[in-house]
């Protein structure tokens, strides 16, 4: 069985992919099957800032926090490997997608919009979704964001009936293809 199995982490998998996606509850799980550390970049820039995202947003702006999302993301990359769990919109930055090409391997959680709004719709936590319309934020963004995920080392598909296990066995699958990230330590 998969999970029985030992593994070595050539590199941090980076997990990419719209808000909703499921990158932190995914990445959690999928370290926990590896036995390698789990990683939050927007965890890591609110501990640093002691504020929320949202606060960071508000008082600093968009460009404030994109400066300091690659800041965390360098410094992760550089001091830890496991799964890292990224912003919607880390991937986004030609500087971070150079970083995470260079140090680790991308993995596009690639969820449609029905999955997506089922996962968001109601929250607060969204600073981006703080709209008139954040069901339609939320399809702007994935238009727009869509073909650049695309680019991503890895396309995981993300299906409505997969509980947050059965999607980290598909990352991990897609990842067991790859000799330079992942290797059977038996």
């Amino acid at each position: 069985m998969a999970a029985e199995r030992r593994w070595k982490l050539k590199k941090t998998v980076v997990l990419v992919g719209m808000m909703g996606a499921g990158k932190t509850a995914v990445g959690k799980a999928l370290a926990a099957r590896l036995g390698v550390p789990f990683l939050d970049s927007d965890a890591e820039i609110e501990k640093a800032a002691n504020m929320t995202i949202a606060e960071i947003f508000q008082r600093d702006g968009e460009a404030f926090f994109r400066d300091r999302e690659t800041e965390v993301i360098d410094r992760l990359l550089d001091s830890h490997r496991g799964i890292l769990s990224t912003g919607g919109g880390a991937f986004m930055s030609e500087r971070n997608r150079a970083l995470i090409s260079q140090k680790g391997v991308s993995v596009w959680l690639n969820a449609d919009m029905d999955i997506l709004w089922s996962r968001v719709k109601g929250k607060n936590t969204r600073p981006l979704l703080r709209t008139s319309n954040p069901y339609q934020t939320l399809k702007d963004l994935y238009d727009a964001r869509v073909p650049t995920y695309a680019m991503a080392d890895l396309n995981v598909q993300a299906r409505a009936e997969y509980s947050i296990d059965a999607m980290a066995e598909q990352v991990q699958e897609a990842l067991a293809d790859r000799s330079d990230v992942l290797e059977s330590a038996e």
